[in-house]
């Protein structure tokens, strides 16, 4: 946590702030919990691979990230008037990675539309990664591959 004040948030970070997400961790990821304010949210949290209960950062960044994107999609198709089918499927993919010391993350977000043309679920896809707030929040800060299957 700053001590010396709030962070100060760039110019690209202003709006109408229409949620805001408060959430209290504590042990981190190795035997932590984390709950939301409203507790709606009360997890363990566990190391990837750990035998212990819970799950980890990154299986949270992926199903958010996913919940996310959908909403893009469905947001980018009605401004085209378009109908998405009901079972459209987003499976995100978030490698943890680690070298030298350093870790960092890539992602891949599979997306799945069944009865759409491949070219206008591409179309979809690509419209939506620059419409999704986790995907403009990634961009060019972690490699991130969008495929259409």
């Amino acid at each position: 946590m700053n001590q010396s004040g709030p962070t100060t948030m760039s110019s690209s970070s202003s709006g109408k702030v229409i949620y805001t997400a408060r959430t209290h961790t504590t042990g981190g990821r190795e035997s932590g919990v984390s709950r939301s304010s409203d507790g709606q949210l009360d997890i363990k949290l566990s190391s990837p691979g750990s035998s212990r209960p819970g799950t980890n950062p990154e299986q949270l960044f992926a199903a958010g990230w996913s919940a996310c994107f959908e909403g893009a999609l469905g947001v980018v198709a009605r401004g085209k008037r378009l109908d998405l089918p009901s079972d459209l499927a987003v499976d995100a993919e978030v490698d943890l990675l680690a070298n030298g010391g350093e870790y960092a993350l890539r992602a891949r977000l599979n997306v799945s539309m069944p009865g759409v043309e491949r070219s206008v679920a591409q179309e979809l896809v690509e419209a939506a990664a620059k419409v999704c707030p986790y995907s403009k929040a990634t961009s060019g800060n972690i490699d991130v591959a969008y495929n259409v299957i």
